[in-house]
């Protein structure tokens, strides 16, 4: 720090930031020259108690790695456990984890534009949004029970099936979604407090945005079209037309746009989905002991490329087990749409990743000299833990 330069830190607690995380900002007077971040306010332990439940029991722990993509990451993990058994779920189950894993991605993408929205003062269209949002999880319990953890994917295949009354009710809400969603796209690509804040705010060139390995709808509003339900089909993906969304202003007005204009195509997909979907078993029975061997599964989650490794050692209960969030892709991409930025546009552009900081924390102990490692057992943390709290 010197006389014209100083450090501001943003977070871990912020009122910008639901979540715990800390940005050490380098600014000269309103300009944000450099920004450095800090991950691991927030370790869950789930990726190690993965490795002492079943895989029937992971599918649960899996689910509560992110309470917003929770049906993204459970597929990603069942779809992995499954190529470890060499099996293909049923045609009609691929069907309806495919309808699920759209409503998640409505469910998501309609929440983080509400959450934009209340980031740059825009409170109204924040709870029309959220109003909308509603019809999106009243759907999900439709079908699931559940609005939020809802306990449908199996190994195999899925709890229950669609019924034509169930389709039918579907359908008419997703034209209820997709005609209020179309009226906020072309209210916002208008509405003159919305551009000042977002056009040519938090800038990501498309170069920058391959060079820093960005994913999801933060790497296609730089007009990269890269998808992974395109580019390495899983479900029914590749039996239904789709486009993949991109936009070409790299800033977080595109963003916006891109979120709409997915919301869009989800509720395409899922009505196409819902008309072409095949007769049939919705599950199959699968064995508790999953062969030796070791996979990774990758799903295109709503906030990005999702990455699941799974480590079997012919037991019931997963060897290893390790989870790549899409946030941590777009941390890199982050700290450089916040350089060269305004201090006020900070919040904006942070919130503009759609940040889950829950899913993307992790800790590694590391003693001696760098790289020398070691892996706790169960036991080893526990202890460890008891002492943390009684010297406090």
């Amino acid at each position: 720090m010197d006389e014209e330069r100083v450090i501001i830190p943003i977070g871990p607690q912020h009122p910008a930031l639901k979540e715990p995380m800390n940005f050490m900002l380098k600014v000269e007077g309103e300009k944000v020259l450099e920004a450095i971040p800090n991950l691991g306010y927030n370790h869950r332990g789930i990726e190690k108690a993965a490795t002492v439940r079943t895989y029937i029991q992971n599918l649960y722990l899996a689910e509560r790695i992110c309470g917003i993509c929770s049906i993204a990451h459970v597929q990603c993990y069942a779809q992995g456990v499954e190529k470890l058994l060499e099996m293909e779920i049923p045609p009609r189950a691929q069907y309806v984890r495919l309808i699920l894993s759209e409503l998640n991605r409505l469910h998501s993408h309609l929440l983080w534009v509400g959450v934009a929205a209340h980031e740059i003062g825009f409170d109204t269209l924040f709870m029309y949004l959220w109003r909308d949002r509603e019809i999106v999880m009243d759907t999900l319990e439709l079908i699931t029970g559940n609005r939020v953890s809802y306990g449908f994917t199996m190994l195999g295949g899925v709890r229950r099936d669609i019924s034509p009354d169930m389709a039918a009710r579907v359908k008419k809400e997703m034209k209820t979604v997709r005609d209020r969603t179309q009226y906020y796209k072309k209210m916002s690509s208008n509405e003159r407090s919305i551009l000042k804040r977002t056009q040519g705010v938090g800038i990501l060139k498309p170069q920058d945005a391959l060079a820093l390995c960005a994913c999801g709808p933060t790497l296609r509003a730089s007009n990269i079209k890269w998808d992974v339900r395109r580019e390495d089909p899983y479900l029914a993906y590749n039996e239904i037309p789709f486009n993949v969304v991109t936009s070409d202003g790299c800033d977080v007005l595109s963003r916006m746009i891109v979120h709409y204009d997915e919301v869009i195509e989800a509720t395409n997909i899922i009505e196409y989905a819902l008309d072409h979907m095949p007769s049939g078993s919705f599950r199959e029975k699968v064995t508790r002991r999953i062969p030796a061997g070791e996979v990774v599964s990758r799903v295109e989650a709503p906030r990005g490329e999702d990455i699941h490794y799974i480590k079997s050692n012919g037991t019931d209960k997963p060897e290893r087990f390790k989870v790549r969030a899409p946030t941590l892709g777009n941390i890199p991409a982050v700290c450089k749409m916040l350089s060269d930025s305004y201090i006020a546009d900070v919040p904006i552009i942070l919130a503009g990743i759609d940040p889950c900081f829950s899913c993307t924390d992790r800790v590694t102990f590391v003693k001696g000299e760098m790289g020398k490692g070691w892996i706790w057992t169960q036991e080893e943390l526990r202890r460890y833990a008891n002492r943390w709290y009684q010297q406090r």
